[in-house]
């Protein structure tokens, strides 16, 4: 472990420790004067720099700390500099910000609800859900205590799992921005359980634990156990620029992956009917070896592998999270007992992390085992969705029959969240969790994964929640149509898999006939083509031929 100068070196990752001042060297931050340049900053959203200058390190000893310096810089300036009769305090410029406790942007201190989400600056979101009011007029106080709202009845019904001490797990040192993943998230989510008397109510509480080394290492390499665990003795540190861990996180994380096994566990025993993890760190991200984009251990991976050890002989594990859990794939892309779907934005690579092409189905004897679903865009929506789950994954994940399903839930595709910019609502998840309630004979497992708009996460989680209790589906989407780039997606994917599932074959015909159907389609790519083709030589553009270049080029239709 190497240090350099308050960086540390941790396994697979770069850990970050805070030095006190006690008279060694003190790192400060120097606020940006520049008006222009942090709102330049906050209208990129640029996480790692955001209206701070450049951390700089400042020794105890500098030019001009003794007497000598100052009689030596002395000789330095004019007399005439010594008017100071027009100066003015340089604070003036700086306006102070706050930032949305809904989205986490930041807003000017005079303006009372965020220019991105609307929410009010004062919001209850946080003790009231997403039931709290949106205007200033009501937002009246409700102090409800979290360990209270975890005491549910047990009963033979849906189980969540949830502990407070997921909630120290946060970053320390807040940069420039609040960092998305933040334990607001399961306190929106919880607040708005128990507003609905969900939670507690009609669901029971499971008893959390810290999962065990051994059970870690089904999935994880030792390395990479061991290297979480020795962020139990830093205060702050770093395994990528985004993926941060304090003394806390361990515990959490353990917990997290603790309560997703226990979960999986109780619904293949028949103790629970079905389950919600309310937990955090996320997980799909996190490989083998590696913690990555937010998460530290792989819970959806951790409660396959523990339902298969209480019976299951196949699991389906269905990712709607708005980026692809290449941690999960990676874990299970050689194994035939898993099925992984995943539903995510990726342009082609260009979305993080990245991976997940439709030509990604598994390798050796597990070809067909993996089944991704890239969007090529953002702005995806319930019709989507819904299309996808209807003509790709239900007929695939029906000819596999799980013994359980597992949802990995991340709800940042969902309208409204600020990495995510797309377009799911609550009605639209619900209708999705619906769908696959059937699939493994009611045995449904739902675990939170993203989300980081608080309103759209609450909302959709308790909307899942509900399906879950027994209630339909706010409305039936029947015949949806997607839009033309989804369609284009499903094609592609059907393309794929028909290899491995044979049973697609009519599904592809209908939906080639469909796309067939769509002569827009082909007008746009001649269009396309006409733009692209040379029809004259770039002097034109100068000479006196200007006007058929211009016409030629710049006012093609």
């Amino acid at each position: 472990m190497a240090n350099n100068g308050g960086r540390v070196d941790a396994n697979l990752g770069v850990a970050t420790t805070l030095h006190l001042a006690s008279g060694r060297n003190v790192v400060v931050e120097e606020c940006a004067v520049s008006l222009k340049g942090a709102a330049g900053a906050e209208e990129d959203g640029d996480y790692e720099a955001c209206g701070t200058a450049p951390r700089q390190r400042v020794s105890r000893h500098t030019v001009g700390s003794t007497l000598q310096d100052l009689s030596n810089m002395e000789e330095q300036y004019d007399d005439e500099d010594d008017d100071d009769s027009d100066w003015e305090p340089v604070m003036r410029l700086i306006s102070k910000k706050w930032f949305c406790v809904n989205c986490t942007m930041p807003n000017f201190d005079d303006v009372s609800y965020c220019d991105i989400c609307g929410e009010y600056k004062e919001s209850k979101i946080l003790t009231q859900g997403f039931f709290a009011s949106h205007s200033a007029e009501d937002q009246t106080s409700t102090k409800l205590d979290l360990k209270e709202r975890c005491q549910g009845i047990h009963q033979d019904g849906t189980a969540i799992g949830f502990d407070e001490r997921m909630l120290l797990h946060f970053e320390v040192e807040m940069k420039s921005h609040p960092h998305p993943e933040r334990p607001d998230r399961l306190r929106a989510i919880v607040a708005s359980l128990s507003t609905a008397g969900l939670f507690p109510g009609k669901c029971f509480s499971l008893p959390a634990r810290e999962i065990t080394v051994e059970e870690l290492q089904r999935v994880h390499s030792l390395d990479h156990v061991e290297s979480v665990e020795s962020t139990r003795n830093l205060l702050l540190s770093y395994f990528t620029p985004d993926t941060y861990a304090n003394e806390h996180s361990a515990c959490a994380a353990r917990l997290a992956a603790g309560v997703c096994s226990d979960l999986a566990s109780a619904i293949m025993s028949g103790r629970a009917r079905n389950g919600f993890a309310l937990v955090r760190p996320p997980g799909h991200h996190a490989g083998v070896k590696q913690a990555m984009g937010f998460c530290l251990h792989n819970n959806a991976a951790v409660a396959a592998l523990a339902a298969m050890a209480a019976g299951a002989q196949k699991v389906l594990i269905v990712d709607w999270d708005v980026h692809h859990g290449n941690g999960t794939q990676e874990i299970f892309e050689a194994n035939k007992s898993v099925l992984y779907v995943s539903l995510h934005r990726h342009e082609n690579g260009r979305f993080y992390p990245g991976t997940g092409a439709a030509q990604d189905v598994g390798i050796m004897d597990a070809k067909g085992y993996c089944v991704n679903i890239p969007w090529k865009n953002g702005g995806v929506g319930d019709n989507d969705y819904i299309f996808s789950f209807q003509h790709a994954v239900l007929p695939i994940a029906s000819a596999f029959a799980p013994d359980l399903t597992i949802i990995s839930a991340g709800f940042d595709a969902a309208r409204g969240d600020p990495l995510g910019s797309c377009d799911v609502t609550p009605d639209g998840y619900a209708q999705m969790t619906h769908m696959l309630k059937d699939v493994s004979q009611g045995r449904l497992l739902v675990v939170l994964e993203g989300g980081y708009n608080l309103r759209s996460i609450s909302s959709s989680a308790t909307a899942v929640v509900k399906v879950l209790l027994g209630d339909e589906p706010a409305c039936e989407m029947q015949d949806v149509l997607p839009s033309r780039t989804g369609l284009q997606t499903i094609l592609e994917v059907l393309t794929i898999q028909l290899e491995y599932w044979p049973m697609l074959k009519s599904t592809y015909e209908k939906i080639q006939r469909q796309w067939d159907s769509l002569p827009s389609m082909k007008i746009k790519e001649t269009r396309r083509k006409r733009r692209t083709t040379p029809l004259g030589p770039i002097w034109w553009k100068w000479g006196s031929k200007r006007l058929a270049y211009n016409r030629l080029y710049r006012r093609a239709p």
